[in-house]
């Protein structure tokens, strides 16, 4: 890749980095984006599904048409000081490196402007609302297939610990299915002297963790990855008095949908039946459901041999990460594939010291330049 274009990616990047925008609020990302095609001349089509955006290359006669994905929110992260293009909306952060993942189609789309050896169309697709939000059903439901037609779709994610720049595809799952838990126990409050005039919450709450834990520990085949995480706990103000009501809330995650419908209605009978034995009342609510990202075979290959073909180091031998990502819903809807790029030795994701290594973005845009072009072919 060219020194003056690596040049202008990290120009980029370093602006997204300064100025993050969380999910639903892509406004002036989305703006960018838009700026940025029209210097390079590529049509676009904004507002789609939110702030999402989708540019449209042509050449040639072909009929063939695949997609590149990119996401562009931030997280509602306060930042580490240090970094001279540090972000400059208080409390929101790229800690997922979704700065560099927008910039890498921009990247890939200057590289396919210049090569007359392809033909057809390449959809590059900036999507909005990624962290738990529903951007891709966001897009699809705006027409996203009908009006910007799609046999492929291929994304990527950057990860921290893998070798900068090395490109990992797997086989089939990639990232997992995950949805959020809020459960709501209620009691009888009363004087903490007298507790057997009250019906106690917290104790119930305190029984149904455990038992919210031994859903996988004892009823998942141990060889299959499956998640079940508390994260919050809601209860009471004074130490002496018994709370009329207790909540807690977390996080399912799984590899398969066939796993998840268990897990989400394991869940819900466990509170249920705690909820019982503890005299009180239950309601559980289980939301943002993200689809498990699978990839499918013939286009995880396509990627894999793309990669090779562009020069860059593969590698297929890493398990799955029970992280969740929005990219598997395009992927229930049409075949394609997801891949990790390595970031190198740096800060984890959604990690306050974290960034996207510049390094890796001449990398990411040979990839997608690669994988459209097989694609098409």
């Amino acid at each position: 890749m060219k020194s003056d274009l690596f040049q202008r990616l990290a120009a980029w990047r370093h602006h997204l980095h300064a100025y993050p925008e969380i999910s639903c609020q892509e406004r002036e990302t989305a703006a960018f984006v838009c700026e940025k095609l029209e210097e390079m001349g590529i049509p676009f089509i904004a507002g789609i599904g939110g702030h999402g955006v989708v540019a449209t290359l042509t050449r040639g006669v072909s009929n063939r048409s695949a997609g590149l994905r990119a996401d562009m929110d931030a997280l509602p992260v306060l930042e580490a000081p240090g970094r001279v293009y540090g972000s400059r909306n208080q409390g929101v952060m790229h800690a997922c490196g979704h700065d560099g993942h927008t910039v890498s189609p921009l990247g890939a789309a200057a590289l396919l402007l210049e090569d007359t050896t392809w033909s057809g169309t390449v959809q590059c697709i900036f999507q909005p609302a990624e962290e738990g939000f529903g951007g891709a059903q966001a897009m699809l439901d705006a027409g996203l297939l009908e009006r910007f037609p799609c046999e492929r779709i291929f994304g990527y994610h950057n990860w921290p610990g893998l070798e900068a720049g090395v490109v990992m595809v797997h086989a089939g799952p990639v990232m997992a299915a995950a949805a959020s838990f809020n459960i709501t126990l209620r009691g009888v409050a009363g004087h903490a002297a007298m507790p057997h005039a009250c019906a106690d919450p917290v104790q119930g709450v305190a029984h149904l963790i455990i038992a919210l834990n031994a859903i996988v520990a004892r009823n998942v085949d141990p060889q299959e990855a499956a998640v079940i995480s508390t994260c919050t706990l809601k209860a009471g103000e004074a130490n002496n008095l018994i709370a009329p009501e207790a909540a807690l809330g977390g996080t399912i995650r799984a590899l398969t949908p066939k796993m998840m419908h268990f897990l989400q209605a394991r869940v819900r009978e466990v509170a249920e039946h705690t909820a019982r034995a503890h005299d009180l009342t239950v309601r559980v609510e289980i939301t943002g459901e993200v689809a498990a990202t699978i990839n499918h075979a013939a286009e995880a290959a396509l990627a894999a041999q793309a990669a090779v073909d562009a020069g860059l180091s593969l590698r297929a031998d890493l398990k799955p990460s029970m992280a969740g990502e929005d990219f598997g819903r395009f992927l229930e809807v049409m075949p394609g594939a997801y891949a990790w790029i390595g970031n190198g030795a740096s800060a984890g994701l959604h990690n306050e010291a974290y960034d996207y290594n510049d390094e890796i973005l001449p990398v990411a845009a040979r990839y997608y330049a690669a994988v459209a072009r097989a694609a098409l072919a």
